[in-house]
């Protein structure tokens, strides 16, 4: 029987030699845990099975290199969550602002929340966004929609959570400024 080999060993195997065992040891390990984590953020089984997908293919790849800093498992997550938001960027709000704003031209009344998304896309909220600094913008995304913690904001954009709020602060600010 062998023994049980370290997530750091794991890793070197798998970057060193591509060694397939190790890296079918670390995906035992780790892909139920990475699923269950992503799907507290995204309902789309599909989306997530995808995700962690991606996210494990990175790492077979090469793409993703652990610096032995942290533990494999927020290593693994800052990888899958990154990857998840790119997913969510991409379809995920200006899907469901595309879907409201359909909705809207196929009823006679218009609700308060579809007039707030309608005025996301086209009117003063979407200009004064666009004036936030490319960093407010980007706290705003992580925090705003896609509904992500401070701390895991942080994270995401490499800063330190106490800029995360400090930044969302002031982003909050300059839009009530513009939208007054």
């Amino acid at each position: 029987m062998s023994e049980t080999r370290s997530d750091g060993e794991l890793l070197r195997a798998v970057a060193a030699d591509a060694d397939r065992r190790a890296f079918e040891e670390l995906y035992r390990r780790y892909a139920p845990w990475l699923t269950a984590r992503m799907r507290s953020r995204c309902a789309d089984a599909a989306v997530v099975d995808d995700v962690v997908q991606e996210t494990f293919l990175a790492v077979w790849r090469g793409s993703a290199r652990y610096r032995e800093e942290g533990d494999v498992a927020g290593w693994l997550w800052r990888i899958g969550s990154r990857r998840l938001i790119d997913v969510l960027r991409g379809e995920g709000a200006r899907g469901r602002l595309r879907q409201a704003l359909a909705r809207l031209r196929h009823r006679d009344e218009v609700s308060a929340e579809e007039r707030v998304l309608a005025g996301v896309e086209h009117g003063d909220l979407a200009g004064a966004l666009v004036r936030l600094s490319p960093e407010l913008r980007a706290v705003l995304q992580a925090t705003v929609v896609d509904g992500l913690t401070t701390r895991e904001a942080a994270v995401l954009l490499g800063i330190p959570p106490g800029t995360v709020k400090t930044r969302a602060m002031r982003a909050r600010r300059q839009l009530r400024e513009a939208l007054a």
